[in-house]
């Protein structure tokens, strides 16, 4: 039986990985879960949890390479920026990570880095600028930071842009409609091929969304210049502004998994799938049929009868769902 790492797995999208590795027919795996609390939600959905530290502590790499070797791991699936960033820049230490290398994931940790990066390569992103460097060149704007998720800290045309470090990003406020489209890149550099979803927001999550068909010429220009420039390999995510005159901006790239992976994965678009084949099964993904359709998220609650939290420890601890 083949054994999967999932890193994250209090969050979103580490229990869609999970759910979706699950998913795949003909195959069981023996799924670890990671995360920075040893009790989370994800703990159900694994056979065994290890707490690990943050990934920019020092000990975190370490931790993680003893993890593998204690449960033989044979492949990695990120779900979080920064395990992504230092796991991808650790590869030679750790079995197969289903992630592009980490100096690119680096980039794509920093918005303002992000969009330097692709005016240099003809590629669109929101037009962005430091604080310091701010000469009211936007009639709209939202401050945000520049390595942030989770829609947190942003401020929308606030009158004193001077009081934010340059750890802050000012972007040109594109309103419209909001899109977020996902591909996955093989290791050949093929890009598999992509979806896209219109979708809202709450707390910085899709709340509810839909297949959308209208910008795939668009999309797929895009993704070919982003494999282009930076040699992109894994999954990646572009969270995007279509504006009323049919424009379409970027202003987020997340290079890796995103959170909706469990959802997509019904519409025909498996990318934990190609990952787990491709680095696991030795098969050759093949591409895509995306269907049309819609989705929204609900709450969901694990119940573990007679058990305090304290003793909670994986999918063996006694529980049902409602």
């Amino acid at each position: 039986m083949k054994r999967i790492l999932v890193t994250g797995i209090g969050g979103n999208v580490g229990q869609g990985i999970v759910r979706n590795v699950r998913g795949i027919q003909g195959h069981e795996f023996f799924i670890v879960g990671t995360n920075s609390e040893f009790v989370s939600a994800g703990n159900y959905l694994c056979d065994k949890v290890y707490e690990v530290p943050y990934a920019y502590d020092e000990n975190y790499i370490p931790r993680m390479i003893e993890i593998c070797k204690a449960e033989n791991i044979d492949l990695i699936l990120p779900s979080t920026d920064y395990e992504t960033y230092y796991l991808g820049s650790n590869k030679a230490s750790l079995p197969a990570v289903a992630c592009a290398d980490g100096h690119i994931s680096h980039i794509f940790l920093d918005k303002y880095r992000t969009y330097t990066h692709f005016s240099q390569h003809d590629i669109p992103f929101a037009e962005s600028v430091l604080p310091s460097e701010y000469q009211g060149q936007f009639s709209q704007y939202i401050v945000k930071p520049r390595e942030g998720r989770g829609s947190r800290n942003l401020f929308f045309n606030p009158e004193n842009i001077q009081s934010f470090k340059d750890d802050y990003v000012v972007q040109n406020l594109y309103k419209g409609v909001e899109i977020t489209t996902a591909f996955y890149v093989l290791k050949n550099g093929e890009n598999i091929g992509h979806i896209t979803f219109e979708r809202e927001l709450s707390s910085g999550a899709t709340s509810k969304c839909e297949v959308t068909f209208a910008h795939d010429e668009w999309a797929e220009a895009t993704i070919q210049k982003m494999i282009k420039a930076f040699n992109l390999t894994g999954p990646c995510n572009i969270q995007s502004i279509v504006t009323e005159t049919g424009e379409i901006y970027p202003f987020e790239i997340n290079g890796r998994f995103s959170g909706t992976n469990s959802i997509r994965s019904q519409f025909g678009f498996e990318d934990i799938r190609y990952a787990v084949e491709e680095h696991l099964l030795g098969i050759t993904p093949q591409k895509p049929v995306i269907r049309k359709g819609s989705a929204m998220r609900i709450l969901l609650d694990v119940i573990f009868p007679d058990t305090p939290l304290s003793e909670i420890k994986d999918k063996n601890t006694p529980h049902y769902l409602y």
